[in-house]
């Protein structure tokens, strides 16, 4: 089976897209709205990335074994969708204001932080519960090595038109203070498409795994396991080290435009960026499965290299934009090159028992590790500026230069997996 039938393709964009939908608003504007209207410490950043990563994990760990034990994926989809919408439109309420009338003898900014970082958990386990644990899986359970890096270059895309619409159709909601609506319309929206999903998802036909459910769950911690799945491990490292370094300015990617480059239309910044690196991917993924996701990597990780380098001295709008396009489509290679590795190297017959493996590597270790870098980076900077009597952080270009030295390491593991591969041929 080559080729994948419309129903298929229409799940893995509509489920995939709405899914991205939630990713992005948690991703980056839950960081801008803890930034503009609860406190400009990064350390409440990154303690909410970090929190919401070692939930998304564990979560991923659990319901991606639960799934392969009770051989179902849609139930998970469903049900997780729309839920995850319902804890989406919950974080509007929370401001400072509401925390101060219900806690008043509180220190409502300390407050209202510490509850952002709660809800984003909660809506955390929902969605990793739906996306990371059974779409991923149900992915790969869908597609196979003649196709998965054709589907993975399309899914790939899909955090970037996301992007992109949010940006263009809904920022202006966020600039004029409109917080509770946002979260309103993203959460209602969420919340349908898992209702659809009902309807739309095929059932694939999996076997319930037996064993105990502890041993299944600590499957891919277990060494012989990682020795016998030695490429798999290999390419979840490159995934990981690519990750941290994303994630050491990705948070603050928003707050640099805005507050350091001062430039007020950021939107059509990313919007250019992320049109141009969406169809830099969609040309290239057709290429990866023919010729190699290896060969694709170690170029791709070098013009996302140089991007950032780029990002470090760019000062203009137009030059942030140029380099932001090669950052971007070094970014969307990378990415689609080494997730269907891992999707190629995991064991078709314990797919569910991974995603949490994967997601140790991918986001739970970058997250915990990736902003606190840069938020280092951004204290040690020096740069601030004083509002109504408050001293404010400000993200500076270093961010990009931290991320692009940690980005060096990615070559490690794909130079070992080409080594591998030349001497099986």
């Amino acid at each position: 089976m080559n080729k994948l039938s419309t129903r298929t393709w229409l799940s893995f964009i509509l489920i995939g897209i709405v899914g991205q939908f939630a990713w992005t608003i948690e991703n980056m504007y839950f960081n801008v709205y803890l930034y503009n209207t609860i406190s400009t410490d990064p350390s409440y950043i990154a303690a909410m990335v970090a929190a919401s990563a070692v939930i998304a994990t564990f979560t991923t760990l659990v319901m991606g074994a639960l799934s392969d034990r009770i051989g179902k994926r849609k139930l998970l989809i469903s049900t997780g969708y729309i839920l995850w919408g319902l804890s989406t439109m919950a974080f509007g309420f929370i401001s400072i204001k509401n925390i101060s009338v219900l806690f008043p003898a509180a220190n409502a900014v300390a407050m209202a932080a510490v509850f952002l970082i709660i809800m984003d958990c909660i809506m955390t386990f929902f969605g990793s519960t739906a996306n990371d644990a059974a779409f991923n899986a149900y992915v790969t359970d869908m597609t196979n090595n003649n196709n998965r890096a054709k589907a993975e270059s399309v899914l790939q895309i899909l955090p970037l038109i996301s992007m992109l619409i949010i940006f263009g159709a809904f920022d202006s909601m966020t600039q004029q203070g409109k917080w509770q609506e946002f979260f309103m319309i993203f959460g209602v929206m969420i919340t349908a498409v898992g209702i659809l999903s009902l309807i739309l998802l095929k059932e694939p036909v999996l076997e319930k795994k037996s064993g105990s459910f502890s041993s299944n769950l600590i499957f891919g911690f277990k060494p012989l396991v990682i020795r016998e799945n030695r490429k798999l491990y290999m390419a979840l490292s490159a995934l990981g080290l690519f990750s941290v370094s994303v994630q050491v300015f990705f948070p603050y990617f928003i707050i640099y435009l805005q507050n350091y480059l001062k430039i007020d239309a950021y939107a059509l910044v990313l919007g250019i960026v992320m049109i141009v690196a969406s169809i830099v991917s969609v040309i290239s993924g057709r290429f990866i499965d023919k010729l190699g996701k290896l060969k694709f990597s170690l170029p791709a990780t070098g013009l996302m290299f140089t991007g950032l380098i780029g990002l470090y001295f760019a000062r203009t709008m137009l030059i942030t934009i140029l380099f932001g396009i090669v950052m971007m489509s070094g970014y969307m290679l990378v990415v689609a090159s080494l997730s269907a590795l891992v999707r190629d190297f995991t064991p078709r017959d314990q797919v569910g028992h991974f995603q949490g493996i994967r997601m140790i590597f991918a986001v739970m270790l970058p997250m915990l590790i990736g902003p606190f870098i840069g938020a280092m980076v951004i204290k040690n900077s020096n740069s601030t500026y004083i509002e109504l009597g408050i001293v404010k952080n400000v993200p500076t270009p270093s961010i990009f230069l931290a991320s692009a030295i940690i980005l060096l390491l990615v070559l490690l593991p794909i130079i070992k997996l080409k080594r591998s591969a030349t001497h099986e041929n």
